[in-house]
C-alpha cells in the first residue's frame, strides 16, 4: 500500500509541474499588469476576519466536543417470597 501511494505521490508532482510548464507562449502578456500590484492594493480585510472566524468556529468545536460524560444505569433488585 506504502509503495503505491509512494507512486502516485510522485506521479502527480511530475504530472504537475509538466502541465505547469505549457503555457500560452508570453509568460506575462504585455501592457497587462501581472496581478501583483492589484493584490497588493485590495483590502483584504474582510478575508481576513473571516478565516479567523473559521479558525475560531474550528477550535469551539473541536473543544466542546470532548466533554461527553457516560451516564450510569440504575438497577433495581426486588425478592420474591
Amino acid at each position: 500500500m506504502r509503495t503505491i501511494g509512494a507512486v502516485l505521490l510522485a506521479s502527480s508532482l511530475v504530472a504537475s509541474n509538466a502541465f505547469a510548464a505549457t503555457g500560452t507562449g508570453a509568460p506575462l502578456t504585455p501592457g497587462k499588469p501581472a496581478g501583483v500590484k492589484q493584490a497588493q492594493a485590495m483590502d483584504n480585510t474582510l478575508l481576513l476576519v473571516v478565516g479567523l472566524g473559521v479558525v475560531a468556529a474550528g477550535i469551539a468545536l473541536v473543544a466542546s466536543g470532548n466533554g461527553k460524560t457516560a451516564e450510569t444505569a440504575t438497577t433495581t433488585t426486588t425478592t420474591a417470597p
